[in-house]
């Protein structure tokens, strides 16, 4: 029987772990996966306005109660409930008919004091003649000049009375004091409706004025400090000129959409809630503004200042602190932390820990990793995606954290 060499048998081996070693290293590198692709922009540079929003609600302008200034039976109703009228317009009309009986009266009182002092103006007349001759006495003669005066202030009174008839005449017609929407009718044609100048007068209906329509809201007192404060420093953000312009979105739109100025600020904070009154006029040609409606408004909150913008995608969360990764030279991820300031156009404001000429990673954010070389493909400019459902929420609700280092 043939004997193996021993030597062989250890040149065999050590040949066959060196052929499996060099087999698995050529497998492990076959098998290593290339940097992952990323795309790079450089944040824009934009100058932007910080802003406060507030929730408020309308108000109308002019709000007017349609109460009788004289009492009588309430005759006809001209208009239809709740439409549009104008300044003007006639809305009721009381029973006219005594009113122009006591204006006839009225007049006839007042030919009768006129013919009365026409009397006494002549008596009067021939009186100064006969009190020369001393044909009268002198208290003869006062007597008539007395008469005269009283015949003179009786049409003066009667005058006055004719005046007044008149105007009760005309106050049988209620017409639209403003323009605006008018209520419901609150008397029916038929039934004995109280006039007069005090509270006990029946009111008939209300009009509140449409355009233009105001809106008001409170701040708190912190926010009135600041505002002021950039008033002190020359930065007039929410002035009391009417010259600030602000924006407001009703409940059902995305966006605030309606430009209107800031108007007035109340000049008392309130002690039980500490909040302050502001206001705010907007048009509202169409009528889509009702007082009572609720809507949220937007303030300037800071003077224009120049800012950096990324997409608010390429922002990750590590529990409360917020990051971005960069990409070096080197192509090496490496992650930034920042503060974040308000949303524009979709894109996030990066108020620190951001520089202009960094390269961010806008698309590929899950793919890369602090310290992990990428592949970078620059995209230029961001530019704000299309607005999608959940858009504007907190990043924290996207992107993961980076890993802790070993």
């Amino acid at each position: 029987m043939t004997r193996f060499p021993i030597w062989r048998l250890a040149a065999v081996s050590l040949v066959v772990p060196l052929a499996l070693a060099g087999c698995g290293d050529s497998q492990q590198k076959a098998f290593t996966p290339p940097p992952p692709t990323v795309t790079v922009a450089k944040p824009v540079k934009r100058a932007v306005v910080d802003h406060d929003e507030y929730v408020g609600r309308f108000v109308a302008v002019n709000s007017v109660e349609i109460r009788a200034r004289v009492s009588g039976y309430l005759e006809d109703i001209h208009f239809r409930d709740g439409q549009l009228v104008k300044k003007g317009d006639l809305l009721f009309t009381i029973d006219r008919r005594p009113f122009r009986n006591a204006l006839d009266q009225a007049r006839a009182n007042l030919e009768q004091a006129k013919a009365n002092l026409a009397f006494s103006e002549a008596d009067l007349s021939r009186g100064q003649q006969l009190v020369r001759d001393r044909t009268i006495t002198e208290q003869t003669f006062d007597q008539r000049t007395q008469a005269n005066r009283n015949a003179k202030a009786s049409v003066a009174a009667n005058e006055a009375a004719v005046r007044q008839a008149e105007l009760d005449l005309e106050f049988t017609e209620l017409r639209a004091p403003v323009d605006g929407r008018i209520g419901d009718r609150r008397v029916s044609p038929g039934n004995l409706v109280t006039g007069g100048l005090t509270g006990t007068s029946t009111m008939l209906a209300t009009i509140v004025s449409i355009d233009p329509i105001r809106f008001e809201f409170t701040f708190d007192e912190a926010s009135y400090l600041r505002y002021e404060r950039l008033a002190k420093g020359g930065k007039d953000v929410t002035g009391r000129e009417g010259s600030v312009v602000v924006a407001l979105k009703l409940i059902d739109e995305q966006d605030f959409v309606h430009r209107g100025h800031l108007d007035f600020v109340d000049n008392v904070i309130e002690r039980t809630t500490g909040t302050i009154r502001g206001r705010a006029v907007f048009d509202n040609p169409g009528a889509m503004f009702t007082p009572g409606m609720f809507a949220r408004i937007r303030v300037p909150g800071s003077p224009t200042y120049e800012a950096l913008l990324i997409p608010d995608a390429a922002i990750g969360a590590e529990q409360v602190r917020k990051f971005v990764l960069v990409v070096g030279d080197d192509n090496v991820a490496k992650a930034k932390y920042v503060t974040l300031g308000p949303l524009v156009d979709n894109l996030r404001v990066i108020k620190d820990g951001l520089d202009a000429n960094d390269r961010v990673i806008v698309n590929g954010l899950m793919r890369a990793r602090p310290g992990q070389k990428v592949t970078p493909q620059e995209q230029g400019t961001p530019s704000a995606p299309p607005a999608a459902p959940g858009a504007g929420n907190p990043p924290s609700q996207r992107p993961a954290a980076p890993p802790a280092k070993g």
